[in-house]
């Protein structure tokens, strides 16, 4: 399947982190997912298609949500909801941004990236 809509850069503050002052005070993560569904025939009727607005919310709701200990569950999370919420999704691409992650290093960036179907 080659149809996906792509979602890049929601961004919300979390308290996901191993260290207890991650978890404390929080910081900034990005999460793009791409959704791969059929496309084809939409005859500009949104119901056909995802509205990518609530999947935004989805996403922004897990960053928010509990505190985890690794980017790597928060992401499982978010695709395991995204394919819940919206059955019209056959398959997710979740990639979640932790830019502040505690390395004594300068470093651009550190992602997990993961991707589930049905």
């Amino acid at each position: 399947m080659s149809d996906v809509i792509k979602i890049s850069g929601i961004e919300a503050k979390g308290f996901h982190g191993v260290l207890e002052k991650e978890r404390r005070r929080g910081q900034k993560f990005l999460v793009d997912v791409e959704l791969y569904l059929p496309l084809k025939n939409l005859n500009d009727q949104l119901n056909k298609t995802v509205n990518y607005a609530e999947v935004a919310q989805v996403v922004k709701n897990q960053i928010t949500g509990e505190p985890l200990m690794l980017i790597e569950t928060l992401a499982e999370g978010i695709a395991r909801e995204i394919l819940k919420e919206f059955k019209k999704i056959k398959r997710v691409k979740v990639v979640v941004h932790k830019p502040n992650a505690p390395i004594p290093l300068k470093f651009k960036d550190v992602s997990v990236e993961i991707e589930r179907s049905r």
